[in-house]
């Protein structure tokens, strides 16, 4: 087997990416480099380093590199592996979901404004991204009550006319599905919808004031205050419109702010001249990098999203590769991008406007993070815990008379939930009702791979008193774990009936007696939501483990049934219930089913109804 040694002896001097491991073989650093040979020898060196390197440099057991083309083939490789394998010394950014957009599909005969979360090459144009939403769906809520498209999601067919819906009765649509609409006088409306959305309101009213005033003059009057009331609509949404680059350019401005330790980025995104939103990203525990190593990161990242880029991107310093990253970017919009370092000018005052709002964001992160450490320290005073509990594991079991015995782990870092964490079990080696193996059971799994990854908890918590408790302090003894602080949470009531009152008890482990929170506390307030959040998910788990066995026990006994048929039935009827209220003619209309699978399907339901 080949060493860390002779591993870094025979690196390649081409462009590529490597790959850091701990001794358990886990992924820990992935990062790129122009020359594979000289960047990972550089981390061995006996140079002064900053906190951060100095322990990814002690934990690091063995190394795998990738050899690429070019350095832009290593940065797209880079964030594809980041994204995929989430090395706990990268930086990584909590923001998964995607972006909303609007989108115009152009093709269609009467296109509508929809919203959307993915983007598509599929000819239909986007505009966005609008973040946060809610100014967005206030744009939506003002073009839907200025221009009558149509909002619906049914297919217009000339030889089939409908019956217009409220929406045309109120004057919101103009009921394309009626058949009567010219397609030429819809499209010319969606003409000055997309001028509104890209900020061309001074064109949009001089075109509407023409048609006004040739309206007025041919004495059709009411189609002339039809349009006086629109301009006026327009008029009024573009004195709210934050107009702030006056050459109406497409730009995202990103600007950066670091204190003790943690950074915060700010990106504001320009389309049009105009400020659609803007995006924060606080970003905890970067000891000892700089501002340029923190940028730098977060550009692979954020970048790497499906997501518009814009012409020009504007950072307040400079990253070390700019020129692959313009050439990257470049590639994602197909026309070119300019990524610059404003010195002067508006554009130096826009970063700079970013840069203040990430200061202020950061200070916002400060005070919180300040806020709920004390809550810790108060709840590690109040248990008499060995650790400050920042990151809090909790488990429950959850079965019906020993049915599909399953259980949760969810995972809490400072406060808040790190859904990237949660763990669901299938119970396999209980049989019946016994809670207390079961839970022994889980913890031997979690913690036998959590130690081999270095990973443990500050704070293990269980959903469960004594018994539950012993359970797992046994299981974690025979792996010869000490480390966590283990507690059990139940809920119990005091008082008479009709007037009792629910408390929080915790037990802990050589205690006889546990100890009652106050109900009013932010400590019991933060296990209990934890408690909570592992029984949810254990529940959900649960109910989709018999809802699929339910499933599972009928559709799957029909001959010429398979797994595609199931799906298309369930995915066209909804539930199990209404196929069998379905007739054959409505089954044999699903797309995959055929005429005789249809009367398998009727024919086996209405024997079982008969018996």
């Amino acid at each position: 087997m080949t060493t860390l040694s002779e591993k870094l002896q025979n690196l390649a001097a081409e462009p590529g990416v490597y790959l850091m491991k701990d001794h358990a073989g886990h992924i820990i650093y992935i990062g790129k480099a122009v020359s594979l040979k000289n960047r990972v020898r550089s981390y061995f060196q006996k140079s002064a380093k900053d906190e951060k390197t100095e322990l990814l440099v002690r934990n690091i057991a063995d190394l795998e590199t990738i050899v690429t083309h070019t350095e832009l083939d290593a940065l797209v490789l880079e964030s594809t592996l980041i994204k995929k394998h989430r090395p706990r010394f990268n930086i990584i950014l909590r923001d998964d979901k995607n972006y909303p957009y609007l989108r115009f599909d152009l093709k269609a005969e009467y296109p509508r404004l929809d919203v959307v979360r993915g983007l598509k090459k599929d000819g239909a144009v986007y505009y966005g991204p609008y973040v946060p939403a809610g100014g967005m769906w206030e744009i939506l809520s003002l073009i839907r009550r200025t221009f009558p498209l149509a909002t619906c999601k049914m297919e217009f067919k000339k030889d089939k006319p409908e019956r217009p819906c409220v929406q045309h009765q109120i004057g919101r649509c103009v009921a394309p599905c009626s058949g009567e609409v010219d397609r030429e006088a819809y499209r010319d409306m969606v003409g000055q919808v997309r001028l509104f959305i890209e900020g061309k309101n001074r064109d949009l009213v001089d075109l509407l004031k023409q048609r006004m005033e040739a309206a007025s003059e041919k004495m059709e009057y009411e189609r002339a205050a039809e349009l006086r009331d629109r301009i006026a609509k327009i008029e009024g949404a573009f004195e709210k419109q934050k107009i702030i680059s006056p050459g109406f350019e497409n730009q995202d401005v990103i600007g950066i702010a670091s204190e003790g330790g943690h950074s915060d980025i700010q990106v504001l995104f320009i389309r049009s001249g105009m400020l659609l939103g803007r995006k924060d990203f606080y970003i905890p525990d970067v000891h000892g990098l700089s501002d340029e190593d923190v940028l730098d990161d977060f550009f692979h990242q954020f970048y790497a999203k499906e997501m518009i880029v814009p012409a020009e991107v504007l950072l307040p310093l400079d990253v070390p590769d700019r020129e692959v990253l313009e050439t990257w970017l470049t590639g994602k919009r197909e026309a070119k991008v300019e990524v610059a370092v404003p010195q002067r000018g508006r554009k130096r005052e826009l970063v700079q406007m970013a840069s203040d709002n990430a200061a202020q964001s950061l200070k916002e992160h400060l005070l919180s993070r300040r806020s709920k450490e004390r809550i810790l320290m108060r709840l590690q005073e109040e248990l008499g815990l060995r650790n400050l509990p920042r990151r809090i594991e909790a488990f429950d079991v959850s079965n019906i008379q020993g049915a599909e015995s399953v259980a949760s782990m969810v995972s809490f870092e400072n406060n808040l939930p790190d859904k990237r964490q949660y763990k669901r079990f299938k119970i396999r080696s209980v049989e019946g009702q016994d809670d207390f193996a079961s839970m022994a059971e889980v913890i031997r799994r979690r913690y036998s791979r959590a130690r081999e990854e270095g990973a443990l908890p500050d704070l293990i918590l269980i959903d469960g008193g004594k018994g539950q408790l012993n359970a797992t302090l046994d299981a974690l003894m025979e792996l010869g774990i000490t480390e966590p602080d283990v507690i059990g949470l139940a809920k119990a009531r005091s008082g008479e009936e009709g007037s009792a009152r629910e408390f929080e008890r915790v037990f802990l482990p050589g205690v006889e007696e546990p100890v009652i929170l106050d109900p009013t506390s932010a400590t019991t307030h933060l296990v209990a939501r934890v408690r909570d959040e592992a029984h949810r998910f254990a529940i959900t788990y649960h109910r989709k483990l018999r809802e699929k066995k339910a499933v599972r026990s009928e559709l799957d006994d029909i001959p010429g049934i398979g797994e595609t048929r199931k799906k298309a039935l369930l995915r066209h009827f909804g539930s199990l219930e209404k196929i069998k209220q379905a007739t054959v003619e409505d089954m044999a209309e699903v797309k995959g089913m055929s005429k005789k699978a249809a009367e398998e399907v009727g024919s086996f339901f209405r024997g079982r109804s008969m018996t």
